[in-house]
């Protein structure tokens, strides 16, 4: 039988290893207070409340997300946070009062129905229009990569029909497959509009506003039910574009008859809404790590509320829980904490390029950066790491401990026009890490109308607030340089 006092040094080394930076387990006496102020009904009161009517699908210039980023504001300064303060930036948007799409094929007029079959982007221009259409395949004129959709085609006076997406995944692409770029190029080649073939159509504000320009999304089924030959359909086009690398531009046998009104805000605000958490050591609280996740959703348009629950009310919510474990929690973390609710992400992440320009007067480093977007659907948390923050990913397991929330972990190499609000933060090599849930989500959420609160999922919300509390927490207080 072994001694009390072999057994009693056992327990103390156990304790102390458990304690060490890298096999930490859950909870610590460090972070112990601030989880238990952590609740994730909380977060879905918050993911509810911002999906209200009131706040018109968050839509950044839009007044709404202008009331709700005053709401978010009276929650920081509720939890005693400083600074709290909206950081504003000009904003222009339009939100869709309505519209209408017919397309005569083969004597045959095929109307789609709004939000189901067709969905003028947000940027596009108002007005009437009744022309031909050519499919110019990706949309793509790169000469410098022996590539062009445009070839052996006439788009003037017409719209141009095309997919989104590249010949292939290569980086070389990426400047390619950006909205403004396709729209540049239609232009000049003298389109009147653009039209993208999507699965379904969906609300999409991330583009300039146009002038005496058209741009609008149909579903491949509208697509597919005019169309009149089955080796165009949108899958065998889809298809050989893939598998040929090759463009395949033809004429399309179809007049389009649109009609789009828009109800322009030219001098839309966006807002960040920041505020802080003071560290605690003299010597490190001019670092930060700042926690964020955008805060904008893609607004109300004829008539119909997009609630923006789990893209990205979600993500919002987890932040300010996270906030909210920062103030109660008994022991301070020695860098400062920088909450960031970002607007215009969905419009190509304004708000956060903004911030990273204007950081709070006294922060001088960000020394890590966690972002979280889509976080309130299924089991476990996805999460993307830079290679400068992989080599702290071993802490996340270790935090991990008694919630078993952590999913695939992986590492961000490149950033493209989809990455977000982590673009901005990865040109300035900050270690970050962005976080979302693995779902699976509705068909009809994406940008749509079923992005509800209902399906927010309370217990998946907690977890994740309380491993990354955990984790921002330990990343505020690791020795300088690391």
């Amino acid at each position: 039988m072994r001694s009390m006092f072999a057994l009693t040094v056992s327990l103390l080394l156990a304790f102390a290893g458990a304690m060490s930076a890298i096999s930490q387990t859950a909870p610590s006496p460090q972070t112990a207070r601030g989880e238990s102020a952590i609740r994730g009904r909380n977060a879905v009161t918050t993911v509810t409340r911002l999906s209200d009517k009131k706040f018109a699908g968050r839509l950044s210039g839009h007044p709404g997300y202008t009331v709700a980023s005053e709401w978010a504001l009276t929650q920081f300064r509720r939890m005693g946070l400083k600074g709290n303060m909206l950081q504003s930036y000009p904003n222009p948007i339009s939100t869709l009062e309505g519209a209408s799409l017919t397309v005569t094929a083969n004597g045959i007029s095929h109307t789609a129905e709004m939000i189901v079959d067709f969905m003028p982007l947000l940027f596009s221009d108002s007005g009437t229009t009744k022309t031909q259409a050519v499919f110019v395949g990706w949309g793509i004129n790169a000469p410098d990569l022996g590539y062009d959709d445009y070839a052996g085609v006439d788009v003037r006076g017409k719209f141009v029909l095309c997919f989104r997406g590249t010949p292939d995944n290569d980086q070389k692409w990426v400047h390619h497959d950006e909205h403004r770029t396709r729209m540049k190029v239609a232009r000049e080649k003298g389109a009147v509009g653009l039209i993208y073939l999507y699965p379904n159509p969906i609300a999409h504000p991330n583009g300039d506003l146009q002038s005496n320009f058209f741009v609008v999304m149909i579903s491949n089924r509208f697509f597919d039910s005019f169309i009149g030959s089955s080796a165009q359909t949108s899958e065998a086009l889809h298809t050989t574009l893939r598998e040929t690398k090759q463009p395949a531009s033809f004429n399309l046998d179809a007049v389009f008859d649109l009609s789009v009104q828009m109800r322009r805000f030219p001098d839309g605000k966006g807002h960040n809404v920041v505020a802080w958490f003071d560290g605690s050591d003299p010597l490190l609280k001019d670092e930060c790590v700042v926690i964020g996740a955008h805060f904008d959703g893609v607004g109300e348009h004829v008539g119909v509320l997009f609630p923006g629950a789990e893209d990205n009310a979600s993500g919002s919510a987890v932040v300010m829980e996270i906030a909210r474990a920062f103030t109660k929690n008994r022991i301070k973390p020695k860098r400062s904490i920088v909450f960031v609710l970002f607007g215009s992400e969905e419009q190509g992440g304004h708000g956060s390029n903004h911030f990273v320009d204007n950081l709070p007067p006294h922060i001088k480093k960000i020394s890590a950066f966690l972002n979280f977007d889509m976080v309130g659907i299924g089991t476990k948390l996805n999460i993307g790491m830079c290679t400068r923050m992989e080599k702290h990913g071993g802490l996340l397991e270790a935090f991990d401990a008694g919630l078993s929330v952590t999913g695939n972990i992986r590492t961000i190499r490149h950033i493209g026009v989809r990455s977000g609000d982590i673009v901005p933060f990865f040109k300035k090599d900050v270690p970050l890490a962005t976080l979302a849930s693995n779902g699976p989500r509705p068909a009809d959420l994406y940008h749509l109308p079923g992005d509800t609160p209902n399906l927010m999922q309370a217990d998946l919300l907690e977890k994740i607030s309380k491993l990354m509390f955990r984790f921002a927490f330990e990343l505020s207080n690791l020795p300088d340089g690391q």
